[in-house]
């Protein structure tokens, strides 16, 4: 069966200006089921308004059924049904280009030749010069196969790209690096490895993306204990970075202790697996899991954690995670009061979050509002920032710390484009870096161990 996805679409419709026309096309829209985010005033006349909505459908069929329904509306004219998301992937997200513009021989000549000749000699004397004289250090290559994009399946690498040019652009835009896609055609596990092995040389660090399970586990081990360069694979380090500060926050939040409280991991895939061995890490209490191969399971359990059921887990966790890929696996009759659900499969989760809180869940959320994009940026600035040679547990647990700690009251997780809470995990992968003694820039030594 194919992932399910939902449409985005944007309806300009032009509404006669008088009260009530406006609520009653927000109404409509809802009860065909479609989904209304942001409404934009395009235009603002004295007999009418043109507005630009976006919504969220199933599929194409469900489009039409929205559309009728608003053209049906008296007082309001549907204009256009605008694909904005096409619209903006048009010739790709992302761009090379130079730092400053060559204007005149004379730069030419020290850009090039003959003057580059001087820099790549002393790089060859001193490598570490590289990341002096180059943008090496500047550079995450962002790996995948797209064999297991998130919310989408295998569709291959060619497909996967624009999930990999989005991680680029906010890369740059967030903290200023350069995220590099690198597409592999291959699903083998020591063709795949051999393969970032050899372009290593070109980057500062190596990002892993969407590669399924269980190939991620050895890809990622090997490579992070190969390279002289850190490695993290966002669908695990990232995904449970940013569940274990969802979790600190929802904890202060209920006034739950979470060193304390009982922990439950449904599916133990590339994301699941490591979100418990954090929190293990974290907490020191054994987290319950389950998945669907005995595989799963055994790999599990030589992290630390303990073998379970689904019904286990419901019957006695009260945190319980949600990494499964099945929609609608909890059973609402199964939350216990008082229970903290995170039903983070995406597109639609394991139970939704309004069915958890009215069966007694104490909070609950999905995938939507636990977005990696709050920890990887920020981490790789600060891996950077602190030249470290890997990534390690604690480099992450700072991460997760500062996510939580720039966390507004009584939200889940801070809004995901502030910039303050990107520099405050940047400073605390650095400070991480440095006290656990994998960082090589020691111009930053005084600064984040004193500060």
């Amino acid at each position: 069966m194919e992932p399910k996805y939902q449409l985005m679409r944007t309806l300009r419709c032009k509404d006669i200006n008088r009260p009530g026309v406006l609520g009653n096309l927000t109404t409509t829209i809802g009860k065909a089921g479609g989904n209304i985010g942001t409404i934009r005033t395009v235009r603002l006349g004295h007999t009418f308004i043109i507005r630009d909505l976006d919504i969220f459908v199933d599929d194409d069929e469900h489009l039409n059924n929205v559309v009728n329904a608003v053209k049906a509306i008296e007082g309001v004219t549907l204009l256009d049904v605008i694909d904005e998301v096409l619209q903006l992937h048009r010739g790709g997200k992302i761009k090379m280009v130079n730092t400053f513009e060559v204007k005149s021989t004379n730069i030419l000549r020290k850009i090039y030749t003959p003057g580059v000749a001087e820099v790549c000699l002393r790089i060859a004397k001193d490598p570490s010069l590289k990341n002096i004289y180059t943008s090496i250090s500047r550079f995450v290559a962002i790996v995948t196969d797209g064999s297991r994009v998130l919310g989408l399946g295998n569709i291959g690498p060619a497909a996967a790209m624009p999930v990999m040019e989005g991680k680029a652009a906010l890369l740059h835009q967030l903290v200023g690096l350069g995220g590099i896609p690198i597409l592999l055609d291959t699903n083998d596990t020591e063709a795949t490895i051999a393969t970032v092995r050899n372009i290593a040389p070109t980057f500062g660090g190596i990002q892993l993306e969407d590669i399924a399970s269980p190939r991620c586990f050895d890809i990622y081990a090997r490579l992070r204990d190969e390279l002289a360069i850190p490695v993290m694979h966002d669908d695990q380090q990232g995904t449970a970075v940013v569940t274990l500060a969802a979790i600190i926050t929802a904890c202060k939040n209920t006034g739950r202790d979470i060193k304390t409280a009982k922990i439950g991991q449904i599916g133990l895939g590339a994301s699941g697996l490591v979100i418990a061995e954090t929190l293990f890490k974290f907490t020191g209490n054994p987290v319950l899991g389950t998945a669907r191969s005995e595989a799963s399971l055994k790999r599990h359990e030589a992290r630390g954690g303990i073998p379970s059921t689904l019904t286990e887990i419901m019957q006695k966790a009260d945190i319980v995670v949600g990494c499964s890929g099945v929609k609608g696996l909890i059973d609402p009759k199964t939350v216990r009061k008082g229970q903290m659900i995170f039903a983070l499969t995406n597109p639609e989760p394991e139970i939704d979050p309004d069915v958890a809180i009215k069966h007694g869940a104490a909070l609950a959320t999905d995938g939507r509002s636990v977005n990696n994009l709050l920890c990887f940026p920020g981490i790789w600035k600060g891996t950077f920032d602190a030249g470290a040679s890997r990534i390690n547990n604690d480099m992450l647990v700072a991460a997760a710390l500062a996510i939580a700690e720039y966390t507004p009251e009584n939200e889940l997780m801070p809004y995901i484009l502030d910039q303050d809470v990107h520099r405050a995990v940047t400073h605390a992968v650095a400070r991480a870096a440095v006290k656990t003694g994998v960082a090589r820039n020691s111009l930053v030594d005084d600064y984040f161990v004193n500060s």
